[in-house]
């Protein structure tokens, strides 16, 4: 599959991809209206830089535990109903963010519309059901890439439209709202979730991912912990620049802690009883594959959330720009998705091994935000922009590379993989974002680069070429087959409480 095949519409499957990249298009959009107004919105609304700052954690702060529990819902319910169901919900916080008349709102809206992210993990599954694995890296990329690319378009069109079109940031921001909410509506009844010929497979009933080994289990607690424990970073830093109190940190990290043992003690409760029966040789995958991927996409989509939070204002402040020219040289990096997550994938299928080609994209991210870290206001933009592109071609192309890899891990749980993988993207923005409300933007870029050299020595470690890598089908084993169609296994009968996960919707027959 080429970039000549997105142009034949006649295609079922090329259809559904154009019809899922511009929804993940819109979500992003939405998701990225706020960084390229950030000047406009301080002098209209008298906010501060730290203000924004804080602005910017609580627009991902949710985006975590939000795409692990869509990825779980994907599974059960399908993907076309799930990304319908979050277009149309998410531009409720967007209006209220648009018409907010104080900061608290504003503060809860964006903490509300954190959960847009989400878009991500619906549309990453919807495409794995409409392609194969010779196909699924490029395209994912295309539709990563075309979808991320709405932060770049937000970057270049939201002030345009705030200052020339309506002369209100308000007004702006709602706008992108009222797009995605119809075109959520009309996604609910354009696409079905995989082929028409595919056989229809019951919806998984668990939420909860299912593991081979204790060990495993084990590791599944332990990377599941910071999905929700990552909100105890954005308690602390609004107790700590005051826009939360004592009392109240401290009953939201009680709820944090009480969601984290429930989580928790879910997978301990569904795991038990099929590890104590046994889990067939077969039908085994290791989980430290998955938290390896976990750490690939906190590593780039993380960083790539987080510099697109702060680029346009930091090429306004450096280079002394004005907001619409600032946003357009921001917009460079999220516009580089649009080729680079593709590129990715397409180096993943194309090199000699998927884990050899991540293992490239990490040691670039490390090198090119060292050298984004060296950039000063002296600088000729030329320079500062060629470096930006160098970072972003690495930093996405890891995104595409990463996912070009998840849903070989282990093909009936695509939907909980995903999740997982898509909720680390959201902890490194998280992350790195609360540094960036200590730092100044050099020591940001350094601690980005620090993030995916760490990666990089982890993946050396843990990280595994998947099986059927570069197959023409997926690999799906007897023993996992018979439990996607919920046939008895080796004389058991799966239980309510017991039966493993599978794909949602209509999936293909692979």
């Amino acid at each position: 599959m080429g970039w000549g095949d997105l142009f034949r519409f006649g295609r079922q499957d090329i259809a559904a991809l154009h019809k899922t990249w511009f929804a993940f298009f819109l979500t992003f959009v939405v998701w990225f209206n706020m960084a390229p107004l950030a000047t406009t919105i301080i002098e209209s609304s008298g906010l501060t830089a730290a203000h924004l700052k804080l602005l910017a954690v609580c627009n991902v702060a949710l985006t975590s535990p939000s795409r692990f529990v869509i990825g779980m819902l994907t599974d059960r319910f399908g993907p076309r109903r799930t990304f319908a169901g979050i277009m149309v919900a998410m531009s409720l916080p967007c209006f209220a963010f648009a018409f907010s008349d104080s900061y608290t709102q504003m503060l809860a809206s964006r903490l509300i519309l954190s959960m847009v992210g989400t878009g991500f993990v619906v549309g990453m599954h919807m495409t794995s059901l409409w392609f194969k694995p010779r196909d699924i890296g490029f395209a994912q990329g295309v539709e990563a890439g075309f979808g991320n690319w709405g932060a770049s378009i937000a970057a270049v069109l939201m002030p345009v439209i705030a200052l020339n079109v309506f002369g209100s940031w308000r007004y702006a921001a709602a706008a992108s709202g009222l797009v995605m909410l119809l075109y959520g509506l009309y996604y609910r009844t354009a696409i079905t979730d995989g082929p028409a010929f595919a056989a229809c497979r019951a919806p998984s009933k668990s939420s909860v991912i299912e593991v081979s080994t204790w060990r495993d289990m084990i590791g599944a607690i332990l990377w599941t912990i910071p999905v929700t424990g990552v909100l105890g970073v954005v308690v602390w830093r609004l107790n700590g620049m005051g826009f939360m109190g004592a009392g109240a940190a401290t009953w939201a990290y009680a709820a944090i802690a009480a969601v984290v043992l429930f989580q928790a003690l879910r997978i301990v409760r569904f795991n038990y009883p099929l590890l104590k029966k046994g889990v067939p040789d077969d039908d085994k995958y290791r989980f430290a594959d998955i938290g390896a991927l976990c750490l690939c996409y906190g590593a780039s989509f993380g960083a790539e959330l987080g510099v697109i939070s702060m680029l346009p204002q930091f090429f306004e402040n450096n280079f002394s720009l004005t907001p619409q020219l600032a946003g357009l040289m921001g917009a460079l990096f999220a516009f580089m998705s649009f080729f680079s997550r593709s590129f990715g994938g397409y180096i993943s299928e194309r090199s000699p091994s998927k884990r050899g080609a991540m293992l490239v994209f990490l040691a670039g991210i490390a090198v090119s935000f060292g050298l984004m870290g060296l950039i000063e206001s002296n600088w000729p933009v030329w320079l500062a922009i060629a470096v930006t592109i160098l970072c972003a071609l690495f930093v996405t192309g890891a995104c595409g590379a990463t996912y070009a890899i998840v849903p070989l891990v282990k093909r009936r749980m695509t939907g909980h993989i995903t999740g997982y993988v898509g909720a680390f993207g959201g902890i490194g923005a998280v992350m790195y974002l609360t540094a960036y409300t200590f730092v100044n933007d050099s020591q940001f870029f350094h601690i980005m680069g620090a993030g995916a050299l760490f990666t990089f020595v982890f993946c050396v470690f843990f990280l595994r070429e998947p099986a059927g890598a570069f197959s023409q089908e997926y690999q799906i084993t007897g023993s996992g087959k018979a439990m996607m169609e919920g046939r008895p296994l080796a004389g058991k009968t799966w239980g309510a409480r017991e039966k493993p996960s599978g794909s949602a919707g209509r999936a293909p027959m692979v």
